[in-house]
């Protein structure tokens, strides 16, 4: 593909936004100083998270937009600090039994809900209960659960909850029992998916979670207190939380911007305090002069960004059609021109930071010759002479949309076959996705915790995440058997032999390798992105400038 034409194609797709300096905060009274700064007198963080958070739910939720909200009103057992590393959150300690089976938290006296009822083990044992609860189908992350002993066989295999290896002491004590030792146990606990729910409140109104209000009762460094649906959310310190010395921010405004340009202004106004990742994104065409102007901080981040095949729909149920389309992709030029946010390209399912082998990948990028030998091996096998149109989704966004045309016009070149570009608002694409509703769908992974089996247990069967409806035995076999497994080289080696399965067949189309991507105001400190790309505002601050 000509990558200055695309270049250039780029650059009117994002409305060639010419770039101002950043603005800073307003002036303040000057409250308290921290060494040589001086906070400001309002402790008031704008944001924006682009859409509407398709649930507010810790166990229904599954997506990054979510988890932004969720992590700043909940905690869980743990909580990753700063530093990327496992702190005491509603635990203040646990002891682990010698053959690292048994976990036992002891949760702290002064934990709070929002509405001041005491946080208890009951609460933890109810929140995960009901994920795993059969009658819950839409408790997508329940297979985060799994290594809890007798979880699985609860969810799937129709086994009682009652057997579940949960067990509550009293109301301080907590006793997790799991199949085998898990080394990411605890990191477990920090992700929403394990937070607890107010078992009173969300027994007397299942709909607590849909709107916030009194029934929505949290308890973590922030409440939220205002969801105005598709437009904004707000929070405000909660004043009850256990370390509520450490928060300084009094509200976080949460704002529903979807297009990007307007959002930057907003940023460049001093109107927002943030733009970019994980929340938001940073318009294409600005990106190159903000990394000029060294605007822009940019890491590495354990994630991928892939298409996903629907193994349901013609052609995509042939693997040839699906290796031709693989292939016939350019990655390098994607991230060059389009993305340009020094993304990796990516030919394989894990990221390198966990398997450095996939630096290469399986497959070589951009490799038409080879595309085209599988296409006619595809098609032949299918008994076409041509492929007909086909259909690429994605969720609404400038970005999305500006590497949906630029694959569109690859294929079109290297396959000679016509794809027509489908976007919806994010919740109604999660919905088509879910419903097989779709042949090829832009999709996303951020690591919820840093291990292999995060990216790859989300294939080991239909349903939840993984959207392509694909699923192999001998795929299954070696996850399970990687759950089982306590050498760590052993267990990379069978995570590995998993990867090797899933790629021979193109069950995904890998693109590229996330990074985080995002600026802020000088003003703002403290707040930093992780490597899984969570975002902690609970020791985040505004200074005076």
């Amino acid at each position: 593909m000509n990558l200055k034409k695309w270049s250039i194609l780029t650059l009117v797709f994002a409305m060639s936004i010419l770039l101002a300096a950043c603005g800073g905060g307003d002036d303040g009274a000057k409250k308290e100083s921290t060494g040589e700064e001086t906070l400001a007198e309002e402790q008031v963080l704008d944001v924006n998270i682009k859409s509407e958070p398709p649930s507010l739910h810790p166990g229904m939720s599954t997506d990054t937009t979510s988890g932004a909200v969720l992590d700043q009103v909940f905690e869980g057992l743990t909580r990753v600090n700063q530093d990327s590393e496992i702190e005491e959150g509603m635990a203040e300690s646990w002891e682990v039994s010698d053959d690292e089976k048994t976990y036992t938290f002891k949760i702290r006296e002064d934990a709070t809900w929002t509405n001041g009822d005491p946080v208890t083990a009951k609460d933890f044992e109810f929140a995960w209960k009901w994920v795993l609860n059969p009658e819950n189908p839409n408790a997508d992350y329940a297979y985060q659960l799994y290594p809890i002993k007798g979880a699985e066989d609860a969810k799937e295999n129709d086994g009682s909850l009652d057997d579940v290896g949960i067990t509550v002491e009293d109301d301080q004590t907590l006793v997790v029992e799991l199949e085998q030792p898990t080394e990411y146990f605890l990191e477990l606990t920090a992700f929403y998916t394990y937070y607890p729910i107010n078992e009173k409140v969300a027994t007397a109104n299942e709909e607590w979670s849909l709107e916030a209000g009194e029934d929505y009762v949290s308890n973590g460094p922030f409440e939220l207190v205002d969801w105005a649906h598709k437009d904004s959310i707000t929070l405000e310190k909660n004043e009850d939380y256990w370390d509520a010395e450490t928060v300084k921010l009094e509200t976080i405004n949460m704002s529903m911007i979807e297009e990007e340009a307007t959002a930057l202004q907003l940023f460049q106004n001093g109107d927002l305090d943030w733009v970019g990742d994980p929340t938001d994104s940073v318009p294409l065409a600005a990106i190159q002069s903000m990394k000029e102007n060294d605007e822009l901080e940019i890491s590495d981040r354990a994630g991928l960004y892939y298409y996903s095949f629907n193994h349901e729909e013609e052609p995509f149920n042939n693997e040839n059609i699906r290796k031709a389309f693989a292939l016939a992709m350019d990655r390098q030029s994607i991230v060059d021109n389009v993305t340009q946010g020094e993304q990796k390209p990516a030919m394989a399912l894990v990221p390198p930071s966990m398997f450095e082998e996939n630096e290469e990948g399986y497959f070589k990028d951009n490799d038409i010759e080879k595309a085209k030998e599988y296409l006619e091996k595809g098609l032949e096998e299918m008994g076409l002479d041509k492929l007909p149109t086909v259909s690429l989704s994605y969720n609404t966004d400038e970005g999305h949309a500006a590497i949906a045309q630029a694959v569109q016009e690859m294929w079109k070149n290297n396959l000679e076959v016509d794809v027509e570009l489908s976007n919806e608002e994010w919740a109604v694409f999660l919905d088509s996705m879910g419903e097989g509703d779709y042949q090829v769908g832009r999709m996303g992974w951020i690591a919820d915790f840093n291990d292999a089996i995060n990216f790859l247990e989300i294939f080991e069967s239909v349903g939840g995440n993984n959207y392509t409806n694909w699923e192999d035995d001998e795929y299954k076999k070696l996850i399970k058997e990687s759950r089982t497994e306590l050498d760590t080289d052993k267990r990379r080696e069978i995570l590995r032999e998993a990867e090797e399965i899933f790629m021979d067949e193109m069950v995904i189309n890998p693109i590229y390798f996330y990074t985080n991507l995002y600026a802020h105001q000088t003003n703002v400190k403290d707040i930093t992105v992780s490597p899984i790309g969570n975002i902690q505002y609970k020791w985040g601050y505004i200074t005076e400038e």
